[in-house]
């Protein structure tokens, strides 16, 4: 079944120089664990008609379950022609960001999911409960095993002036069966009932994470009206595109529905609105 695509839509999607994709509720649906993955219809034709036309893209997950080859992996075992370098999440984005701010310290509140990109780029990540000094940010992610003594640990870094970051702040995402909870969203509410710090988000929505998946797609920062953001969340994918002017493309296919779009701020509103992306890839072709 094909779906009707507005010439103009055509167009704009034609002449993107990169596109930026949300994983869960855009390309796939997944289970609430964060397991396996299902692809939408037509997404799997769309990265490939992306890929014979040279044109850059990412998936950019705001999860942060496990390492982005991993994801990417799992990807590619459903059929997605995915490179281990085209996958990010929040950490991906993150690591840049601790980099550029010179901070070498980190307690990561999650496990190698979110630990892992950190590493690699040389940031010292300390444990959830590790005893240590000098820990300059807690960085919370996804982490279901959180306990009272790593609430106590962290607590303590940001009381003696550590930074609080996160690599996602929203309630919910998407899953095949509805909307499940987003563990760091909790755990920063805690933290900032103990300490009055404001997680500081370096994942999706913030435009750092988009530059970085523009900077590692070789385009410069003048390219950003180019790029083409697809997602289903209006708070983040949608808000990350109007933010860093980029052209958002809204999917139902998740949390977004038709019905409630009207009633979004300006700064979440898709530019388009997509019910599905069976079709498209023969009209990018």
């Amino acid at each position: 079944m094909s779906h009707a695509f507005s010439n103009a839509l055509v167009k704009r999607l034609r002449a993107a120089q990169g596109f930026i994709f949300d994983m869960d509720g855009t390309l796939v649906l997944g289970d609430a664990a964060s397991g396996g993955h299902n692809p939408l219809p037509g997404a799997v034709d769309l990265l490939a008609a992306l890929r014979s036309r040279g044109v850059p893209f990412r998936v950019f997950t705001n999860g942060t379950a496990k390492p982005p080859a991993t994801y990417a992996a799992g990807l590619r075992k459903v059929g997605f022609d995915l490179r281990d370098e085209e996958m990010m999440t929040p950490s991906t984005s993150a690591a840049q960001w601790f980099l550029k701010q010179g901070i070498g310290k980190v307690r990561v509140l999650g496990l190698d999911g979110v630990a892992q990109p950190l590493v690699a780029a040389g940031i010292e990540a300390v444990g959830p409960t590790a005893e240590a000094e000098g820990v300059e940010a807690v960085y919370t992610g996804w982490f279901k095993e959180f306990t009272f003594p790593a609430l106590e640990a962290a607590c303590q870094d940001l009381w003696n002036g550590a930074r609080l970051t996160t690599a996602s702040n929203v309630p919910f995402f998407a899953t095949a069966t509805g909307r499940a909870i987003g563990s760091s969203f909790a755990i920063n509410a805690m933290l900032k009932a103990m300490t009055g710090k404001q997680a500081r988000v370096l994942g999706k929505p913030s435009v750092d994470a988009f530059r970085v998946a523009m900077q590692s797609m070789g385009l410069p920062r003048m390219a950003a009206p180019k790029m083409v953001v697809v997602g289903d969340d209006p708070a983040l994918e949608m808000r990350m595109a109007v933010s860093a002017g980029a052209y958002g493309v809204g999917m139902t296919t998740g949390l977004m529905k038709r019905s409630t779009v009207r009633g979004l701020a300006a700064a979440e509103r898709p530019h388009a609105l997509l019910e599905s992306l069976e079709g498209l890839a023969d009209k990018l072709r």
